[in-house]
């Protein structure tokens, strides 16, 4: 059973690391920063031999070369953003797999906020990392595609199993919440889910992760009926 630990940083990132302890590998998920992961990894006595990058934003790089030259580690991003992520050891795209000790992990591409992004898959886990494609209640910004990618990519990830547990980038839950249920207002379990959020952010507490079962059921851009009412749930958020 993986270990995966929430780092803080920034204003509203979550930096995953991430613990197999079989092997005593240690990967972190897109590191904006070097210096808190590392202070977490040494505090629990891990060492960390690997990064998987979602895609190429800074505040998903930024820590690479720091985290690099401390530990030698290995990185792992997406095979159509090297150029942009020059620390990259190996590319990857839909239909590789990544391996942490004796967990595998496959690979998804979910391009839209990026022109690369993608999704690490561990099924033996239920787990996934999504970077800034899929969010609590919500999807990422269409930086670099377009609605219809970001609906193929709702497509894919609602496919994975109910269990399975989303691990996104940021604290982004209540914002998405409350545009969602002007989107949905008549949405019940989008009503309770929000009730739980308020509660959880008033003892600041994280909301993440989410997992597809409530995504299904609370997310007005995976609920989205098509391409076209996704993308203008997303104007319509960009400008809430």
């Amino acid at each position: 059973m993986l270990e995966i630990i929430r780092i803080p940083v920034l204003s509203d990132n979550y930096v995953w690391l991430v613990h197999e302890p079989e092997s005593q590998e240690t990967m972190v998920v897109d590191p904006a920063v070097a210096e808190p992961v590392l202070a977490e990894a040494e505090k629990r006595g891990w060492t960390i031999t690997q990064i998987w990058n979602t895609h190429w934003h800074p505040d998903h790089t930024g820590g690479n070369a720091a985290i690099k030259e401390a530990t030698g580690c290995h990185i792992t991003g997406p095979e159509a953003e090297k150029e942009r992520i020059p620390t990259l050891d190996t590319m990857v795209r839909e239909g590789d797999t990544v391996r942490l000790g004796n967990v595998v992990a496959e690979v998804i591409d979910v391009p839209a906020h990026t022109a690369g992004h993608i999704a690490f898959h561990i099924p033996s886990e239920k787990v996934a990392f999504v970077g800034d494609t899929l969010f609590a209640m919500g999807c990422g910004r269409l930086f670099e595609g377009t609605a219809e990618q970001m609906y193929n990519n709702m497509r894919k990830l609602e496919a994975l199993p109910d269990a399975t547990r989303i691990y996104c980038a940021h604290e982004y839950t209540q914002a998405n919440g409350e545009y969602a249920l002007v989107a949905e207002p008549d949405n019940l379990a989008l009503k309770e889910r929000m009730a739980e959020v308020l509660t959880l952010r008033a003892r600041g507490e994280a909301t993440v992760p989410t997992t597809i079962r409530l995504e299904r059921a609370t997310n007005p851009f995976m609920r989205a009926k098509s391409a076209a009412e996704l993308g203008e749930r997303r104007t319509a958020k960009d400008n809430f």
